[in-house]
């Protein structure tokens, strides 16, 4: 069984550890587990992991958040993966920070990533792993924040919540949507 993880973030290094690109620290958090390497694809960085007899396609769009969808819709056609075998990690400003949430569907509740992705797609049926960035900014600065590093407190524990992302979604493929749900959202 194959999975498609498309990990939500912006390319560069002016981007790469901002709170809008944790989508793709905890691909990169897979990888390395995994000792897999992203190559090069249309429209994304593309690897590939193995877990427990599963294989999790991991997908960093290069496409810049608002356009994520033009990955999705490629690398789910080309694989041949059913949307129900699709999760979307991304960030979130309506949870506290490090506060996971797995969904099966939803609005995109602002988000132009998950927004293009739903447009493209033509649904929002479709699971997403939301990780918590909280909403500490002042009224009108919510891009500036999302593009922001994690705070210096932030970063101390960060390493171990991109690993219970990343174990998140391995429970997703491994166990299915619903028991992930019931082990994922309760914590």
């Amino acid at each position: 069984m194959k999975y498609l993880i498309l990990a939500l973030g912006n390319i560069g290094a002016e981007y790469a550890d901002t709170r809008h690109n944790i989508g793709f620290m905890v691909a990169d958090y897979l990888a390395k587990k995994h000792d897999a390497h992203f190559e090069v694809g249309r429209h994304a960085f593309v690897t590939e992991i193995k877990h427990k007899g599963k294989t999790f396609v991991l997908v960093k769009p290069t496409t810049y958040m608002n356009l994520s969808g033009k990955a999705a819709a490629h690398w789910l056609n080309v694989l041949k993966i059913p949307k129900e075998n699709m999760l979307v990690v991304t960030d979130d400003l309506a949870l506290p920070y490090g506060k996971l949430r797995l969904k099966g569907k939803g609005s995109a509740g602002g988000h132009n990533g998950l927004k293009h992705i739903q447009e493209t797609l033509g649904t929002d049926e479709y699971a997403r792993l939301r990780f918590g960035v909280d909403a500490n900014f002042p009224k009108g600065r919510q891009v500036d924040y999302v593009l922001d590093p994690f705070s210096t407190d932030e970063q101390i524990d960060l390493p171990l919540r991109i690993e219970k992302a990343a174990d998140a979604v391995l429970a997703f493929g491994t166990m299915g949507l619903e028991r992930a749900m019931n082990v994922v959202n309760v914590k």
